[in-house]
């Protein structure tokens, strides 16, 4: 499985790219695996600010429906409009083109609170 170093992770297979106060977020590699062939993502919250781990959206795969939960707490300021048209971006370019949202984070404290690549692969047990 894929674990980016330059990545923060949540046990709920949530990947964070930060960049000052803006957190890009996604679902990992080891997520879009165990999900299968996905071909829907949901996310209603946008412009709303939500407080850590509350649901942000879902995605829909073949065989399932999971929930998005946000890792920090902020304001859904962007929604990756291209998964509309091609959610199966997320199986084939988790990390990159397959991003979900970005937020503006209210609480940097909370960064502390994620996990780094090592961890999260223990997590997995990869």
């Amino acid at each position: 499985m894929n674990t980016p170093t330059n990545l923060k992770y949540t046990k709920d297979h949530e990947w964070i790219s930060i960049d000052g106060d803006i957190a890009t977020v996604g679902i990992t590699d080891f997520a879009q695996s165990e999900l299968g062939d996905i071909v829907y993502v949901e996310v209603e919250t946008l412009d709303q600010t939500l407080e850590k781990d509350e649901v942000f959206g879902t995605v829909e795969a073949v065989k399932t429906v999971s929930d998005l939960f946000l890792p920090l707490a902020g304001e859904i300021i962007e929604f990756n409009e291209d998964l509309e048209r091609n959610p199966e971006v997320v199986n084939s370019d988790p990390y990159g083109k397959g991003w979900m949202i970005k937020v503006k984070i209210s609480d940097d404290s909370q960064i502390s609170e994620l996990l780094d690549s090592e961890a999260y692969g223990k997590l997995i047990g990869a």
